[in-house]
This record gives structure tokens, C-alpha cells and sequence, in this order.
């Protein structure tokens, strides 16, 4: 763990080590360079001129910053009555549905209380994040940083969750992260995207409201 937190010191404070055959000729180039865009690479990823295509820049390299295994959601053991509770309440809402003939919503709300039932039972597995200097990889799926945006923090079921905008589908990642790992993801995502956390949606006011007055444990 140690000697993660180092790499990601030496990321950020731009002292990680010269690898092999890069010219020390152009890395002080560089530091006299004033484009702004290279202010937060490595002295191992200043951008390179491309001696073949004139005013382009050679690629540069992916690299892992950092990178943990966590569940791939929050999870908490229910009891008994928590299961009784969302039966009853899926009944009642049933017995609703049938009198008013609408038989097909039926089907929709014992879909929704068999899926709780199993992520209630079924331990998530562990699944591994990775963020580099291209964006961030979630169990194979890659974010680049041009479609991510805001990112905040939160907790549920005793995990501490990390919660970062997307421009497509889902919309928003949520993550489980490590309680050891959340000033070194703060530090390096507050490099690329801004630390605020977004007002509730109408449709979050009411499921938060709902939680609060009626408790199903």
C-alpha cells in the first residue's frame, strides 16, 4: 500500500522515474515550455514533437495511477422483516393494481421485489478500478476523461461510495472505494474534474422521503 501511495505521489508531483532512451535533451525542453496543457504530466509523459508528422505530438503512453478491488456495490445482510415488509408492501400495491384491472404492473412490481431479494442474499463480487492518465477503467469498461464530469463522495450500507458523472450510459458511475484510497483519488481526479456533488432530482427527494418516513427495517 505503501508503495501505491508513492507512485501516486510521484504522478502528481511530476518525479516519476525517466524511462529508457527518452532523450534528457528534450525533457529540458520542455520545462521551458509554457503550454499550459503540459502542466500536469509526468517528466516521463511531456509531450514529444513527432520528427515525421510536422505540429503533431507523438502519443503518449497509458499508465496506471492508481488501481483497487472493491465489491461491485454496497452491501448490507437484511433480516426478516425487512423481507416481510417489502412482501406486504408488494401485495397491497398488487391487490391495487388487480381492482383497478391493470394487471400487467403486477408483473413489474414482484420483478422489482424477486431483484431485491437477490441483492439482498447474493454477496457482490470484488471487481477492480483503475484511474490513469487516459481516464478510468472500471471492470474492463474504460470512461475517458472527456466524458466524465463531476465527482463527489458518499456512504450506504457502511461503504464509502464514489460517485462520477458520465456524458453517456449509466449516466453516473458509482463505485466502491477504500476508506485509505479517498484523499488519493480526491487528489487525483481534482486534477481533471471538479469535487462538487449535484442537488438531489425530484425522483431522489422522493425515494430519500419515502426511506425516512416509512422504514422497511
Amino acid at each position: 500500500m505503501n508503495k501505491a501511495k508513492e507512485a501516486v505521489r510521484g504522478f502528481l508531483s511530476g518525479n516519476a522515474t525517466q524511462p529508457q532512451g527518452q532523450n534528457p535533451a528534450s525533457q529540458e525542453a520542455f520545462q521551458e515550455n509554457t503550454d499550459p496543457n503540459q502542466q500536469y504530466y509526468s517528466a516521463e509523459q511531456q509531450l514529444e514533437m513527432s520528427r515525421v508528422a510536422p505540429g503533431m505530438y507523438r502519443p503518449i503512453p497509458e499508465r496506471t495511477i492508481l488501481e483497487w478491488k472493491a465489491p461491485s456495490r454496497p452491501f448490507r445482510k437484511r433480516n426478516k422483516q425487512f423481507f416481510t415488509t417489502v412482501l406486504v408492501i408488494a401485495l397491497l400495491i398488487s391487490l391495487i393494481l388487480f381492482f383497478s384491472g391493470q394487471f400487467l404492473p403486477i408483473a413489474m412490481v414482484f420483478s422489482v421485489v424477486f431483484l431485491n431479494y437477490v441483492l439482498a442474499v447474493i454477496p457482490p463480487q470484488n471487481i477492480t478500478h483503475k484511474i490513469t492518465n487516459f481516464g478510468m477503467n472500471v471492470e474492463g469498461t474504460f470512461y475517458p476523461w472527456e466524458l466524465l464530469g463531476r465527482f463527489w463522495f458518499d456512504k450506504k450500507h457502511g461503504s464509502t461510495l464514489l460517485h462520477v458523472e458520465t456524458a453517456n450510459f449509466p449516466g453516473r458511475l458509482t463505485l466502491v472505494i477504500l476508506k485509505e484510497n479517498k484523499q488519493d483519488i480526491t487528489e487525483i481526479l481534482s486534477e481533471v474534474l471538479l469535487l462538487q456533488k449535484p442537488p438531489l432530482s425530484t425522483f431522489e427527494k422522493m425515494a430519500k422521503w419515502i426511506q425516512e418516513k416509512f422504514p422497511l427495517e
